[in-house]
């Protein structure tokens, strides 16, 4: 009997031995060459992001939205802001007037403290009013309509530059690739429109003449009395002032309709959609372009984290929205605090703070004091730069 229970104590030792034994080590202490710990933070920064997710331009929103949660996460996996973490609040302004108005109140109710965004430029002018009477510091990431500038009561700051940047871009490039008569077409929004008259005096300014000017609906599905009026005006090149999925259909018809000269359009149709809407008709059409990451030599590390969470490449305003979630977060940090008057001051004081689209000093006004426009060329369907 006492032989059968020491045996069976020892089956029991040899099974609590075996159990422990596979059993998993003990989390490392901190410091002790084990996986970082997550940062402990002191609570939060609510920040607001404004941007298109459901209409004709929700790619780009949604693309923007991407790129800011990119930087955020860079950020709080740092230490975040102060302290605290960066949390956001998605307002969806569908590129319209009304929903933008909608989505800026809904922001100031949920009490941000700044808000990033801001894609069509006709949309984002109503929410300037409500985010200056908020006292919300507002960092505009693509719009860049001149009447932006006159509209602002001092809290919006735009890292796109604005249009006359653009005008004085385009007229430049047409007088390179040597067109004297242009013709320009726009759809009359707040971006289009302001580009269109923007880069006429400029172009006039310079002692050339304008074949044609013309304003076309947003949603225009056949262009051809427009490529007569274009063929007989005996333009030598086009400027197409407003967004990707029209612009593709005029440039087809354009070229299927014998138009042989220069094609370019703004950066509201610097998307690659463009050419594979175009399809052959694409080939060799120009874009005065905002910043786009790929071809920014900064921006390697940027694309790939996109490459990795979301499995596509960054649109061509993701790049300033990514810049615009870290210019936020050195002001915060400058200011020491995140009261709004102390956040719009450090903002206004920005002095070449470094981003992956160049350096941001703002003027007066609060847009940058240089252009950051670059020009790329359609080939083989997809975006080239030009020298």
């Amino acid at each position: 009997m006492k032989k059968r229970l020491w045996i069976l104590t020892l089956v029991l030792l040899l099974i609590v031995s075996g159990v422990l034994g596979c059993s998993k080590p003990a989390a490392p202490a901190p410091g002790g060459g084990g996986q970082s710990e997550a940062p402990k933070f002191d609570g939060e920064i609510l920040v607001g992001i404004m941007v298109p997710v459901t209409g004709s331009e929700a790619t780009y929103g949604k693309d923007m939205e991407n790129a800011i949660k990119i930087a955020a996460d860079e950020i709080n996996a740092a230490g975040g802001v102060l302290g605290k973490e960066l949390k956001f609040s998605l307002g969806d302004d569908g590129c319209d007037p009304q929903m933008c108005t909608a989505a800026a109140s809904k922001l100031v109710s949920a009490e941000v403290k700044a808000v990033i965004g801001g894609y069509c430029s006709g949309a984002t002018i109503p929410a300037l009013k409500i985010y200056g009477d908020a006292k919300v510091p507002f960092i505009i990431t693509a719009a860049n309509s001149t009447q932006l500038i006159d509209e602002n009561p001092g809290w919006a700051f735009m890292i796109n530059s604005p249009g006359y940047h653009q005008a004085d871009a385009a007229s430049a490039l047409f007088e390179k690739l040597g067109v004297n008569k242009l013709a320009f077409v726009h759809q009359g929004d707040g971006f289009s429109e302001n580009l269109a008259e923007l880069t006429r005096e400029e172009w006039k300014k310079r002692g050339h003449d304008v074949a044609a000017y013309d304003v076309v609906n947003k949603g225009e599905q056949d262009f051809s009395s427009l490529v007569t009026k274009i063929r007989s005006s005996g333009a030598e090149g086009v400027y197409w002032t407003a967004y990707h999925a029209d612009g593709a259909l005029l440039i087809k018809q354009l070229r299927q309709g014998g138009y042989t000269g220069e094609i370019t359009v703004a950066d509201g149709s610097s998307s690659v959609q463009l050419l594979e809407i175009a399809g052959s008709a694409g080939e060799g059409v120009y874009c005065t372009s905002p910043p786009v990451v790929d071809f920014l030599p900064a921006a390697k590390q940027f694309i790939s984290a996109y490459n990795g969470k979301y499995k596509q490449e960054p649109g061509p305003y993701a790049g300033l929205a990514y810049d615009g979630t870290y210019l936020l977060a050195d002001a915060i940090k400058r200011a020491g605090s995140t009261d709004p008057d102390a956040i719009r001051e450090a903002l206004i004081k920005t002095d070449n703070f470094e981003t992956l689209s160049g350096v941001v000093t703002f003027t007066p006004k609060n847009v940058l004091e240089e252009s950051n426009f670059i020009t790329i060329r359609g080939e083989g369907g997809k975006w080239v730069l030009v020298d």
